[in-house]
């Protein structure tokens, strides 16, 4: 499967960006970025040279808009048409979602716990959500070194939260990039795992995000495979297990060779672990070299699984990376849901 780098949260001088997309493109190449999502606030009109704009970087650019309300920021991806924002109340985000998904479009929250009024408007997230299986995802990991902010911590627990409700949804990073400026910080990578259907590059882009193959990282990809009854899942797949006795195989694979001379990491010892609905699964010691780890966990009463790659980061002890779900269907997940 092709990975894709992608930075999924972007602006230009159409919005309040201070870039042109020539200049957002041709730095999205620099820091090794297959895909940009072009994401101005409220319009599209900064797509106009997109396909030449491509052509001319080789970076895929992703047709999307965000949503910039009194109520949240919603970050919409795959759009074919503008849907407008500014007749949908707090309480009305599902009709919303519903016309951007009528527009062949994906709706994520964006940076939920972000400082709202007055400081920014409507960044935090104030729509009432009435069903969590209309949201596509949650952008957890917001601006750069994202995973030390609190906000960020907030959002990844709200994600987290909804897994174990059975909900499932994807979750992404996004840098909020408006400008060419230099930094040192750690940068976030979207990783979307391609199919091998037909249609475009951005098209299965849009894909794989919708079905949950995502994995984020600020270095080494970290990528995980299910097997059960003699068969493969990838991320974001259902397993259906048929003996709740049974313990499920997933191999958790290392890629330090991705975007390589663009991020650095201390040399050390990493953590390797298995998270999902019960805590943590498993765990084990990890090197700093491409390799790939097995685990055995037990199906009973397994909802979903994911893997994450923590470790040191300009000091601080924190995540480094984190796949997106496997889902899992057993006897005692089905019963709890008919129960809820």
């Amino acid at each position: 499967m092709r990975w894709l780098a992608s930075e999924l949260h972007t602006h230009t001088f159409h919005s309040d960006g201070r870039q042109s997309l020539l200049e957002l493109a041709s730095g999205a190449a620099k820091l090794g970025f297959d895909c940009i999502a072009l994401t101005d606030h409220n319009t599209m009109s900064g797509l106009g040279d997109s396909e030449l704009i491509e052509r001319e970087t080789g970076v895929v650019i992703i047709p999307g808009m965000e949503w910039t309300t009194f109520y949240g920021h919603m970050v919409t991806i795959g759009l074919q048409d503008f849907v407008d924002w500014r007749k949908t109340g707090q309480s009305e985000i599902h009709e919303g979602i519903s016309m951007v998904h009528g527009r062949g479009g994906l709706a994520g929250m964006a940076h939920p716990f972000r400082i709202g009024n007055p400081v920014c408007t409507g960044c935090y997230w104030e729509y009432e959500i009435k069903d969590w299986n209309d949201l596509d995802y949650i952008e957890v990991w917001s601006g750069t070194f994202a995973s030390v902010k609190p906000e960020n911590r907030r959002a990844f627990a709200l994600w987290t939260d909804r897994l174990n409700a059975g909900i499932r949804i994807a979750a992404t990073s996004g840098r909020d990039w408006h400008e060419q400026a230099n930094t040192d910080e750690p940068l976030s990578v979207t990783y979307l795992g391609l199919d091998d259907e037909p249609g475009t590059i951005s098209q299965k882009a849009v894909r794989a995000l919708a079905q949950g193959r995502v994995s984020v990282t600020v270095g080494p990809l970290v990528t995980m495979e299910a097997e059960a009854a003699g068969a493969l899942y990838s991320i974001g797949e259902s397993v259906s297990v048929r003996n709740e006795a049974d313990t499920i195989q997933l191999h958790v694979k290392l890629d330090f060779s991705v975007r390589q001379t663009l991020w650095e990491l201390p040399k050390q010892d990493f953590t390797l672990k298995i998270m999902g609905n019960s805590g943590t699964l498993a765990q084990c010691a990890a090197g700093s070299a491409d390799q790939l780890y097995g685990f055995s966990i037990p199906a009973y009463g397994l909802i979903w699984a994911r893997a994450e790659l923590w470790g040191v980061v300009k000091g601080v002890r924190t995540m480094i990376a984190f796949t997106n779900a496997t889902y899992f269907d057993t006897v005692s997940t089905k019963i709890r849901g008919m129960k809820e």
